[in-house]
């Protein structure tokens, strides 16, 4: 005789409709109270949803985002620039989809098929046409090159 052990069902809410008030509320007080970060480094770390986690550094010469993604494949996965927004687009679904093809009885589903999107502002001082990003093992590495952001010129008219 087999036992198999059954979940109570809970309400149906979902991490990302939980959290996202609570994010939006932190980032709205991170960048109130320092917007110097957002201005110098020219991203908005704390933009968007809370998925994928990132870690955003600031070198001299450009700012490197690393995402942890654990079980998507590169060709699951897209970066984008429009309109100096960075966006990080995945559907997780591998071997949890083939489950399903293959007809099986789920005795426990606590992994789903998920999509995610990520967004951050470049600033000025960030260059959106030439970012290099790699992908290894879940780790999502993107540098984004600064450049010399044009001083605005400022000329003297001789009154006569």
């Amino acid at each position: 005789m087999s036992l198999v052990l059954k979940q109570p069902n809970f309400p149906g809410i979902s991490r990302d409709n939980f959290l996202t008030p609570f994010d939006h509320l932190f980032d709205t007080m991170f960048e109130s109270n320092f917007p110097e970060i957002v201005n110098t480094v020219g991203v908005r770390p704390f933009e968007g949803s809370a998925y994928p986690k990132v870690n955003v550094y600031e070198y001299d010469d450009k700012v490197g985002v690393i995402a942890e993604i654990p079980g998507i494949s590169r060709e699951d996965l897209t970066i984008d620039v429009e309109d100096d927004v960075l966006t990080i687009k995945g559907s997780k679904h591998g071997a949890i989809g083939r489950a399903m093809e293959d007809n099986a009885t789920v005795l426990r589903k606590e992994l789903k098929h998920s999509a995610f999107e990520r967004r951050f502002t470049l600033g000025e001082s960030l260059d959106g046409d030439n970012i290099k990003a790699r992908f290894k093992d879940g780790i999502l590495s993107i540098d984004i090159p600064k450049v010399e952001v044009e001083q605005t010129k400022k000329s003297y008219v001789k009154i006569s």
